[in-house]
């Protein structure tokens, strides 16, 4: 397994990095396989590991922690904080309050004294920047926590956060960890640029697109919603849905893929994360199996590259820095969700 090193840390990472997010009740509830997965791919060069609080309510935590006994010191440790840990409106977010107690419930179901990555999951728009770097900072001083990233962070956001670091002398981010594939380009318009200018690590995420870039979903086959499992159908059901033009698009997109991977002598799932780790800012890819099989078939194409002209004809299909289903992100700004925030008070817009 290739490895490089994970942004400016000095840490060494495999280009691949194990998600675990499928492991637990909402993908494979079925312990002991989850353990053999963990152990397959450590067995076959992966070293980064990489989960979240919020998976399965804490389970997959639980899950990672049990699969480590024996071997954490081999392995680069990363988990997320930020969404809903039960009802309690002050157990969220990247407050410094909610921080502190989350960071000790993870490395608890971990079991774990530190962890290598602690990442905010997603922004916060209630918490000052300057607040959530000081509490992080506290946690690398203290030994547990050796780094820190941010996750779906727009490249403003990135600056100002390097910016608010500097002028109050706290740990910054040393990375990013964003949504990234062939069918989802758009931060190669300003947030890639932005942490290779800065020296960040970048860990993408669903290089797979959600299971589109399998060629699971064609033209002519199944509306790509009944075969679907309950988490995609019931909560990304967006993603899928062949009236989104988008959605559409990407049914004649995956057919020329198609022709494009068998004329590379390629499965479409191997050719999909070589084209995520083909750009020079990203240091490892999330793959996020749920099976043993899943993961064996994705190890598989590991060591694939892709030439100059693989990617150019990538290019003329899926021009860059375009996401053909804005949908998929899974993170909206609040000045785009919220249409008051976009416009004056009545009493400020005439007559």
């Amino acid at each position: 397994m290739r490895r490089t090193t994970l942004g400016r840390t000095g840490i060494s990472v495999s280009r691949f990095c194990l998600g675990t997010m499928m492991l637990g009740s909402w993908g494979n509830a079925d312990h002991a396989d989850c353990l053999r997965l963990v152990h397959t791919a450590l067995d076959a060069g992966i070293n980064f590991v990489d989960t979240a609080d919020m998976y399965a309510g804490g389970e997959t935590e639980e899950i990672v922690g049990k699969a480590l006994k024996g071997r954490r010191e081999d392995v680069v440790l990363a988990t997320k904080v930020h969404f809903p840990m039960g009802g309690d409106a002050n157990h969220r977010g990247n407050s410094r309050r909610w921080i502190r107690r989350a960071v000790e419930g993870s490395l608890r179901r971990l079991g774990t004294d530190h962890l290598d990555l602690y990442q905010v999951h997603r922004p916060d728009p209630a918490t000052d920047i300057d607040e959530t770097l000081s509490v992080l900072s506290d946690l690398v001083r203290e030994g547990k926590v050796m780094a820190i990233g941010s996750s779906d962070f727009s490249a403003d956001q990135i600056v100002e956060a390097r910016w608010t670091a500097e002028r109050r002398h706290h740990v910054p981010f040393h990375t990013e960890q964003p949504p990234y594939s062939v069918f989802m380009r758009g931060i190669e318009r300003s947030v890639l640029p932005a942490a290779q200018r800065h020296g960040i690590g970048v860990l993408t995420w669903s290089p797979l697109n959600s299971g589109w870039l399998t060629g699971r979903f064609r033209k002519g086959g199944a509306d790509g919603i009944g075969e679907l499992g309950s988490f995609r159908r019931d909560l990304v059901h967006h993603k899928f849905d062949p009236s989104v033009p988008g959605n559409a698009r990407k049914l004649d997109i995956v057919e020329e893929l198609v022709v494009l991977a068998d004329e590379c002598g390629l499965p479409l799932q191997h050719l999909a994360p070589a084209f995520v780790l083909s750009h020079p800012a990203v240091s490892s890819v999330i793959i996020g199996p749920r099976t043993v099989d899943q993961l064996k078939d994705l190890l598989a194409g590991a060591e694939v590259r892709l030439e100059d002209d693989v990617l150019d004809r990538i290019d003329a299909l899926v021009p860059p820095a375009t996401d053909l289903n804005p949908a998929d992100a899974d993170h909206t700004p609040p000045h785009l969700a919220d249409p008051s925030m976009r416009r004056l008070p009545r009493e400020l817009r005439g007559a």
